[in-house]
């Protein structure tokens, strides 16, 4: 396998430990049809950047503060089996439909790695002169100067 193969792979690992948080999308089914490994997800609605721009690309406060609030739990809670997502951008958070239609969603796990080791739940090892991993708009500044990520990264997420 290949290494998007294994990036796709393990992003659906990520997601079936994530599963049944509140705003993590269901993982419908994972598995390789032809040539392909395909990832089934459940269906959500448009990203926080698709509603920025649908609103003139500007939020009221209160629309900032109760997004603001699900975002940093969807971190939290990723955090907490010892997770960094490494790409947090606009994109990344979807609305979801119907009865749902305002909660927050957190996707894309592709980046995703654990920042602590799991049997001996120390902190990953500080590296410097890393290669950039993410969307550079949004990435925090640690990161621009070649630090590996950690959760302290997600301390800086970038502003337009």
């Amino acid at each position: 396998m290949n290494a998007t193969h294994l990036q796709l792979m393990m992003e659906a690992k990520i997601y079936r430990i994530l599963q049944g948080g509140f705003g993590i999308p269901t993982l419908k089914w994972f598995g390789k049809e032809g040539d392909y490994n395909v990832m089934v997800m459940q269906l959500l609605g448009p990203s926080l950047e698709d509603l920025f721009n649908f609103c003139g690309r500007r939020f009221r406060l209160k629309t900032v503060i109760l997004h603001a609030d699900q975002i940093l739990m969807r971190i939290e809670y990723m955090h907490s089996p010892n997770f960094i997502h490494r790409d947090i951008k606009p994109e990344n958070f979807l609305m979801g439909l119907g009865k749902r239609g305002n909660v927050v969603y957190f996707i894309d796990f592709g980046l995703a790695k654990r920042y602590r080791d799991p049997r001996t739940h120390l902190h990953i090892p500080y590296r410097e002169n890393k290669n950039l991993t993410g969307t550079a708009r949004y990435v925090g500044v640690n990161t621009h100067l070649g630090i590996l990520e950690s959760r302290q990264g997600h301390q800086f997420v970038g502003v337009r």
